[in-house]
């Protein structure tokens, strides 16, 4: 069946009560979107070979791979096509390895051998080679790509508006190099002293005061939208990551029948450094905690459990952010505020960012916001021998940072309402 594949419809399509559908795509020659009875979604190029005859390449899973990702696999296979190449018979001479002097092999070594031992993000790493580089060197002997190469293939992505990606995929490149180099397969790195081709825009997006009493009271004023603005108004408490906010367990909250004890403490294996962090719900963001554990069922352990229908758990963090996406997109009116808010959309790493130069403005010293932020601490003293979790000193850092968020939501004096947050959390 010929359509024009949208996103709405890959999410809604209905496995057939036998055998399988498939939907070619009118927007991408070649694109097929195929699925089963059991409900397995994959992704193939049709094309003919040299010889005239129809062949299926396989690209991959839905929905792992979304539809703009798999229209650029099928628009790299249609180039080589063209070039005289065929994508099939080049994954099968990959998959040989040619005695393993492949970039793919190479490739594969270093997830294998490196990425999946030591690197959190080493999914993140498959999913670049898969879309961004062994499209374009799958079946190339390593020992074959040059300076040049890394550049054009770089330049690519700048040229398509993603030069951070382009960073990212340049330094993924180096690695590999780096790693063959380690391995004694690879002679040199054609990255070596490359420096980085794409111009990132640095964060220094931070919530002016009339902004966060803007998101305060709008983020949640959808009851659908309830459940998700609580979980960014505990980031914009607490200056956690927005993926540790999203998966908050029940399981990693401590005291909350005590105001002033009350801690959500987020497992190592949670978080971006590996190490466990203590995090005191300071009476605002315990509010938050509560409400949002009244909303579950008793047995439920996830507090921002997901809608899908596919999946079960917790929310991803990118649910988060789609959340404050919406958030913004539906704002209204000339108000200093909203104009400020639609001119730069800021993402709930703005929010965690707002936190940290927050505190620095109330004059919290920076060895406990990198704390309250649980940022990796450089010298050896703090990673290995400084074991003091500054609970305290955090504690103190977040109640102070949340009677200014109290007094920037609800228009009160910063005195008045640190006298009420002094008092709630018992003369702390």
């Amino acid at each position: 069946m010929k359509v024009r594949l949208t996103d709405a419809l890959l999410r809604s399509a209905k496995p057939p009560a036998a055998g399988r559908f498939e939907f070619n795509d009118v927007a991408c020659s070649g694109l097929e979107f195929r699925i089963t009875a059991a409900g397995a979604r994959s992704w193939s190029f049709r094309f003919r070979d040299v010889a005239g005859k129809q062949t299926r390449a396989t690209i991959g899973e839905y929905p792992a791979i979304g539809l703009k990702a798999a229209r650029a696999a099928a628009d790299a296979m249609r180039a080589r096509v063209a070039a005289g190449g065929n994508p099939v018979e080049e994954k099968r001479a990959a998959r040989r390895g040619a005695n393993g002097q492949t970039f793919e092999a190479l490739a594969a070594r270093y997830l294998t051998e490196h990425a999946e031992r030591h690197k959190r993000s080493h999914k993140r790493d498959a999913r670049n080679l898969d879309l961004h580089v062994l499209p374009h060197w799958q079946g190339r002997r390593f020992a074959t790509i040059r300076r040049g190469d890394v550049i054009e293939l770089v330049e690519r992505l700048i040229a398509a508006g993603k030069p951070t990606l382009a960073n990212r995929v340049q330094s993924l490149i180096s690695s590999i190099f780096t790693f063959g180099m380690d391995a004694a397969v690879v002679e040199a790195n054609p990255c070596h002293r490359l420096r980085k081709r794409g111009v990132e825009n640095v964060g220094r997006r931070v919530l002016s005061d009339d902004e966060i009493q803007l998101f305060w009271s709008g983020i949640v004023d959808r009851p659908r939208a309830r459940q998700s603005g609580l979980g960014l108004r505990l980031a914009l408490l607490t200056g956690a990551r927005v993926g540790e906010v999203a998966g908050i367990c029940r399981c990693e909250l401590e005291r909350l029948g005590e105001p002033d004890r009350a801690a959500w403490i987020i497992p190592g294996a949670r978080t971006k450094n590996g190490r466990e962090h203590l995090i005191p719900l300071v009476p605002l963001a315990r509010d938050v905690v509560l409400e949002l554990l009244g909303a579950i069922e008793p047995g439920d352990q996830y507090l921002l459990p997901t809608r899908s229908r596919r999946r079960k758990g917790h929310l991803s963090g990118n649910s988060l952010t789609q959340a404050m996406d919406y958030f913004g997109r539906r704002l209204t009116g000339d108000a200093a505020a909203v104009r400020t808010w639609l001119a730069e959309p800021p993402t709930p790493h703005d929010l965690r960012r707002t936190v940290g130069t927050r505190l620095a403005e109330l004059r919290i010293p920076k060895e406990i916001r990198d704390r309250v932020l649980n940022h990796a601490p450089a010298d050896v003293g703090s990673k290995h021998y400084n074991l003091h979790d500054y609970a305290d000193e955090k504690r103190n850092a977040l109640h102070r940072w949340a009677a200014e968020v109290e007094a920037i939501v609800t228009g009160s004096t910063r005195a008045t309402v640190v006298q009420l947050a002094h008092a709630r959390a018992g003369g702390y």
